[in-house]
C-alpha cells in the first residue's frame, strides 16, 4: 500500500552495461509482463513483446531469442505511462519493475557500444540545430514543409524522417532574444505581486515557439510575477531517448549550476514544456543522484500550468479574463501525467470564465522524435487515432496540448480523418488561451 518510488539509475556501475546481466533482467521483467498484460493497450512495445512470446515455439519467453528484444525496446517512447498508470509491480513491490528505465538501460548499452546512428546523434543536437535554423528560418521551414516533396524525400533518405510527418517550424528570433528586447510591465495590483520566477525556456520554446514563452511571460506579469528568461542548455530529453546518460548528466549540471543563483535569490523555476519539467524534477535527480544543485532545482521547479494553478490557489489570479467562444479540446500530455501532479492544464483552463473544456487523457502516439521517423510514423498515427477522433468529434473550436509535438501530431491525425477540414484550430500551448482571455497579444 506504499506509494510508488523510482530508484536512481546506477549507470556509472560497469555492471549496468554488462550484456549478460542486462539480458537476465530483460527476461525477468518480460516474463512478469507476459503473465500480467495489463499494459497491452498503452503503446506498441507491449503488443510486440506479447506477439513475440505468443508466436514462439513454446508460447513462453524461453523460446524467444534475445536479439528480438530490440524491437520491443525500439517501440518504447519513454512516456512512463506503464510505470505511472498500469503496472502493479513497481517499487516498492518485491518484483521491482521499472519498464521505461529498463528500456533506457538497453539503449544506454547500445550507446556505449556506438550503435546510435549518425542521423539520430545529429538530430539530438537541439541547440546547435536551433541556432543554425534561426539564421535561415524561412529557408529551413520551406525545406522541412511536408508539402515540399523534393526536400522531404531527401530528408527522409538522409535523416530517416517520414516525408509526411509535420515537423516543427523554426523562428528567426529566439525566445531569449525577444524576451531581452522587451520586458513586460509588472501588474503591481495583482494578488500575486511579489512572486519571482525564472522561465526555463526549453529548446522547443526558444527556437520553435517563442510566442508560447512571450505569452506565458506576459500572463505572469499581468498576475504580478517578475520573470527572467534563462536558457543555459537543453534538458537532454532527446539524449535520454538515445541512452546517452553521460551527456544528459553533463547538461544537467550546467543548467543546475546556472539556475542555482536565481533559486537562492527566491525565484521559482518554471519550465515551458512538460518533458523538460519532468527532466528537471524527476529524471535528473535519478541520473545525477546526490548532487545538491540538482536536488535544489528539482524542488524549485514547476510546470507552467502547475505554476499558474498554484497562483490561483494561493493568491488568486488578476481579474479581467473574458470568455473564449467555441470550446476547447485539451490533450493531457504523457509527460505531464508522469509528473504526478494531476491535470494541471485542465485546472488552469477551467479558470477561464464560462469555459467549455473537453479533456483527453490518452497517448497522442507521437513520443518525441519517435513519431517523426519513417519506421514509426504510421504506427504513431495508429496509436494516436483515438485521440484524433475525439478531438474531431468534440466539435470544439480549438485543440491544444501541453506537449508541442503531441499537438502537431493530433492535428495531423484529425486532418487525416477529415481531409481539407482546418478545424479544430491548433493552439500551441494552453497558456496561450489564458493570454487570449486576458487580451494579451505578442
Amino acid at each position: 500500500m506504499e506509494a510508488p518510488v523510482r530508484h536512481p539509475l546506477d549507470w556509472q556501475n560497469p555492471d549496468f552495461y554488462d550484456e549478460t546481466n542486462l539480458d537476465a533482467e530483460m527476461r525477468r521483467v518480460f516474463d512478469i509482463c507476459h503473465g500480467c498484460r495489463r499494459c497491452f493497450n498503452l503503446c506498441d512495445s507491449f503488443p510486440r513483446l506479447f506477439d513475440l512470446i505468443d508466436e514462439s515455439k513454446t508460447g513462453e519467453l524461453d523460446s524467444v531469442a534475445s536479439k528480438d528484444f530490440a524491437g520491443v525496446v525500439d517501440a518504447c517512447t519513454l512516456c512512463d505511462m506503464c510505470f505511472m498508470t498500469k503496472c502493479p509491480y513497481v517499487p516498492p513491490h518485491e518484483y521491482n519493475l521499472d519498464f521505461p528505465h529498463l528500456m533506457l538501460r538497453y539503449r544506454a548499452v547500445e550507446a556505449k557500444q556506438g550503435k546510435v546512428g549518425f542521423a539520430d546523434r545529429e538530430l539530438a543536437k537541439t541547440d546547435r540545430n536551433g541556432k543554425l535554423a534561426a539564421l535561415a528560418a524561412p529557408l529551413a521551414n520551406w525545406a522541412t514543409d511536408a508539402a515540399n516533396g523534393g526536400t522531404r524525400a531527401l530528408l527522409e533518405r538522409v535523416a530517416g524522417l517520414h516525408h509526411e510527418a509535420v515537423l516543427p517550424q523554426y523562428s528567426s528570433k529566439t525566445f531569449e532574444a525577444q524576451a531581452g528586447a522587451k520586458v513586460p510591465e509588472i501588474n503591481r495590483s495583482a494578488p500575486a505581486f511579489g512572486r519571482k520566477a525564472v522561465l526555463y525556456a526549453t529548446c522547443f520554446t526558444n527556437y520553435n515557439t517563442p510566442d508560447v514563452g512571450l505569452i506565458a511571460r506576459a500572463v505572469l506579469a499581468h498576475n504580478g510575477v517578475e520573470t527572467e528568461v534563462v536558457y543555459p542548455h537543453c534538458c537532454g530529453m532527446p539524449l535520454l531517448e538515445q541512452g546517452r546518460l553521460d551527456e544528459v548528466a553533463s547538461g544537467a549540471r550546467v543548467v543546475a549550476a546556472a539556475l542555482r543563483p536565481w533559486i537562492e535569490k527566491g525565484y521559482d523555476v518554471v519550465a515551458l514544456v512538460p518533458s523538460c519539467a519532468l527532466m528537471l524534477k524527476f529524471e535528473w535527480p535519478l541520473i545525477v543522484h546526490g548532487d545538491e544543485d540538482i536536488a535544489q532545482l528539482a524542488k524549485a521547479t514547476y510546470d507552467i500550468s502547475e505554476y499558474v494553478v498554484d497562483i490561483a490557489r494561493d493568491e488568486g489570479l488578476a481579474p479581467g479574463m473574458k470568455p473564449i467562444d467555441g470550446g476547447i479540446t485539451l490533450h493531457i500530455a504523457c509527460h505531464s501525467r508522469a509528473q504526478n501532479m494531476g491535470q494541471k492544464a485542465a485546472d488552469m483552463l477551467n479558470l477561464l470564465p464560462g469555459v467549455d473544456v473537453q479533456v483527453i487523457e490518452r497517448c497522442s502516439g507521437h513520443g518525441g522524435a519517435w513519431g517523426f521517423k519513417t519506421p514509426h510514423f504510421e504506427t504513431a498515427l495508429k496509436v494516436g487515432r483515438p485521440v484524433a477522433r475525439q478531438a474531431r468529434d468534440t466539435g470544439k473550436a480549438f485543440v491544444t496540448s501541453e506537449c508541442p509535438l503531441a499537438g502537431l501530431h493530433i492535428r495531423q491525425g484529425v486532418a487525416k480523418l477529415n481531409p481539407g477540414d482546418d478545424k479544430p484550430i491548433l493552439i500551441d500551448h494552453p497558456i496561450q488561451l489564458l493570454g487570449r482571455a486576458y487580451g494579451i497579444a505578442t
